[in-house]
């Protein structure tokens, strides 16, 4: 089985990437190839075509492949939250919250990344085009073969020579000697409530129901709860995963980032995010329709409910007693 990850690096889907490298996947039965594929619309039109079986991605952006979420359900949350940071050239001494200072600057984002950005600002009072923001992919890192590792890089560098002057992206590629803006989860976060409810879900192609794909479903959902579990547990678990995945300076700093993460891994899917994560999509002009919650969420899998380290567990929720 196939497992897209548009992004490595991302600490809301170090999850799905920690449950392939640590083997929970194997523990419940499931052979998970993990793959690569950069930006996130491209990893959900790759599970639209059936070139891959699931999606590790940001839950809104399945609606890029799946226009008012027909032919794809949600099935468990990796994360809570939007998880990006906007970053700011140091030399332009923009502080935290001063959301004046993108006027007039280029900013870097990828693409459907971008979204969360531009509504943020628009609630902010920003008009993108009165006030001369521009947002746009970082020069180069769109290509086929692109590492992330490289791609913090450009972004990076572009932001050194001035033609990009902010980046919004997530918590392992701010290391670049920029000043932080501002974060849009945190509980101090900055970001406005549509934004804060943006997270990070494990996607299905939406098939008819039967036991055999329900089954599958809920041993992904198993071990995206364990891998949960287990970081909370012993977060030094992701040095393991890092050491696997990055070089080695990188791989040392992964726990501490994966620890101020750990109370957002929940695998929760509440009617009250997919409401609020529709109406932005509405808002952004992503989404026409109002779907409800089964529309979105893998529930006719109700049937298949057990126990999991004391707690009761549901392919698409996870309900703590």
């Amino acid at each position: 089985m196939k497992l897209a990850v548009p992004d490595m690096i991302s600490n809301s889907y170090f999850p799905a990437v920690a449950a392939a490298e640590l083997g929970f996947f194997k523990q419940e039965g499931l052979d998970v190839e993990l793959e690569l594929l950069f930006p996130v619309d491209k990893a959900y039109a790759a599970l639209r075509d059936g070139t891959v079986d699931f999606v590790a991605g940001s839950a809104h952006s399945a609606l890029a492949a799946f226009p008012e979420w027909q032919g794809a359900k949600l099935i468990c949350a990796q994360a809570q939250g939007m998880y990006w940071f906007l970053v700011m050239h140091k030399d332009l001494g923009v502080k935290r919250g001063d959301i004046a200072g993108v006027k007039g600057r280029s900013i870097g984002a990828a693409p459907w990344v971008e979204m969360g950005l531009r509504r943020l600002l628009i609630e902010a009072g920003i008009d993108l085009v009165r006030d001369g923001v521009t947002i746009a992919p970082v020069p180069g890192a769109l290509g086929a073969s692109v590492n992330f590792r490289r791609h913090r890089r450009q972004g990076a560098g572009s932001a050194q020579d001035r033609w990009l002057l902010g980046q919004w992206h997530g918590h392992r590629g701010r290391g670049a000697a920029r000043h932080r803006h501002g974060c849009a989860r945190r509980p101090r976060g900055d970001g406005p409530k549509a934004c804060l409810q943006l997270h990070h879900g494990l996607d299905r192609r939406d098939r008819p129901p039967d036991r055999a794909l329900a089954e599958l479903a809920a041993a992904a959902v198993r071990a995206i709860v364990k891998t949960q579990a287990a970081l909370k547990k012993d977060v030094s678990l992701a040095i393991d995963v890092g050491r696997k995945l990055f070089p080695p300076a990188e791989a040392e700093l992964i726990a501490e980032l994966i620890r101020r993460d750990l109370p957002y891994y929940d695998p929760k899917i509440t009617p009250e995010f997919v409401t609020d994560m529709n109406r932005f999509a509405r808002d952004i002009g992503i989404l026409k329709g109002e779907v409800p919650y089964e529309g979105v969420v893998a529930t006719q899998f109700v049937q298949l409910w057990g126990d999991l380290d004391g707690a009761r567990y549901g392919i698409w929720l996870f309900h703590p007693e």
